[in-house]
């Protein structure tokens, strides 16, 4: 293992707070990752010197901001080994990229009989949007089981995805259960009978190499927020044949040709699809961001992720009480951990217990996590869920043990 944690830890200006008087253990990064000082000092360099719009002006602030951005558009092509920088569209992120395919593919060519698959382990945004497409178009939603340890049931797949079957939505890893699914079973037969598929990518980008081509899915989503880089921005990346068929989801500035009262004609992609001012200087902190990781080494990034998950299922599951949903090995799956705490058979509350960790400095979430159907799966209320990044070493995981077994205590009868 090459990646040293203490070291990356240095260069995140938050985790050198103090929570309630302890040292700062943040365990929420499949909520939002924390940002390096290379990542804000990029953004506050773009707002102290170069600040303009894009696109628009010919004045030397705008064309240096263009060159910014799209020097970022770039840099996430590379990154997931996207076929042609014009299939990178800029949005808010995974669940503007979901809802983009869901109102400019889905409902243009979707109707009664057609039907989309989605799995049980889905966040609401891979889930959400497509109940919203299939109302408005007549097509049927199905769903994709999973096993009792949190995998896919690869074995229903032929019988769930069907002749009918148009758009399988499926996440690459689970942001509950940190399952990494196998994709190419489920993009082979999706192709097969003639579906497109949409990977949800919001966990798997920031923590395993991913190349969209070796994928070979149509559409790719995901966040800038979850790895590293800011809030607001992310990206739907796609085959950029699909995105010319594609009619616009936003109208407004930009993504126009030609406007005249009669009508209006669109932009090239993916300028189409980024209407209105678009965001900036998040887009250059999400390539600041990508510079960072490619620096760390997404191959070490994952074996780090592997030495956490090995180390987390081992200490966790010598806790008393602790149950951990999820596969058991470490190599099927990230560094998240959803867990509940038993006094005996007595459920102890999951928000009661992350109250108590939050007291001794540790960071974890705890609720449905935008996966109530999940939830319902397992048949619990909520869990919590402690999540770990490249600046999380095991001292953050004994943390996390020690806090644990001290809720226990304090909820025991």
């Amino acid at each position: 293992m090459t990646l040293d944690a203490t070291r990356v830890k240095k260069d995140f200006p938050i985790l050198e707070r103090e929570v309630h008087g302890k040292r700062l253990v943040y365990l929420d990064s499949a909520a939002t990752s924390q940002k390096p000082r290379q990542v804000i000092d990029a953004m506050s360099e773009f707002y102290e010197h170069t600040n303009a719009g894009v696109h628009r002006s010919v004045h030397a602030l705008g064309e240096e901001s263009t060159a910014m951005y799209e020097a970022a558009r770039e840099k996430v092509a590379r990154f997931v080994n996207a076929p042609d920088v014009r299939g990178v569209v800029f949005t808010r992120g995974t669940t503007e990229s979901t809802n983009l395919v869901a109102y400019a593919w889905v409902r243009r060519r979707l109707g009664l009989g057609d039907e989309i698959v989605s799995t049980v382990m889905e966040h609401h945004s891979n889930i959400v949007p497509w109940q919203m497409a299939a109302a408005d178009t007549g097509a049927t939603l199905r769903f994709l089981d999973i096993t009792d340890d949190g995998e896919l049931r690869y074995d229903l797949l032929e019988q769930t995805i069907t002749d009918r079957t148009k758009l399988v939505c499926v996440t690459g890893m689970s942001n509950v259960l940190g399952t990494i699914n196998d994709l190419e079973p489920i993009v082979e037969r999706a192709h097969a009978v003639g579906a497109l598929v949409l990977v949800d990518g919001a966990q798997l980008v920031p923590h395993v190499p991913t190349d969209f081509q070796a994928l070979g899915c149509d559409f790719l989503a995901f966040s800038s927020h979850k790895m590293l880089g800011p809030t607001g921005v992310g990206a739907l990346v796609a085959r950029p044949e699909l995105l010319e068929e594609m009619d616009p989801f936003l109208g407004g500035g930009e993504m126009i040709r030609n406007v005249t009262l009669e009508g209006s004609t669109w932009n090239d992609i993916p300028y189409k699809f980024e209407g209105g001012t678009m965001m900036v200087a998040e887009a250059i902190g999400f390539g600041a961001a990508i510079d960072y990781l490619n620096d760390l080494g997404m191959s070490d990034v994952r074996e780090h992720e592997i030495h956490l998950a090995s180390y987390g299922l081992s200490a966790l599951g010598e806790a008393p009480g602790v149950v951990v949903y999820g596969p058991a090995d470490p190599t099927h799956r990230g560094a998240v951990f959803s867990f509940n705490v038993f006094d005996g058979d007595e459920l102890i509350h999951p928000h009661d217990v992350a109250t108590i960790l939050d007291g001794e400095g540790v960071a974890v979430r705890a609720g449905h996590h935008c996966a109530k159907p999940l939830m319902q799966r397992y048949g619990v209320p909520a869990t919590n869920r402690a999540s770990c990044y490249v600046y999380n070493s095991e001292a953050d995981i004994d943390a996390l043990v020690e806090s644990i077994a001290k809720a226990k205590g304090f909820f025991a009868r």
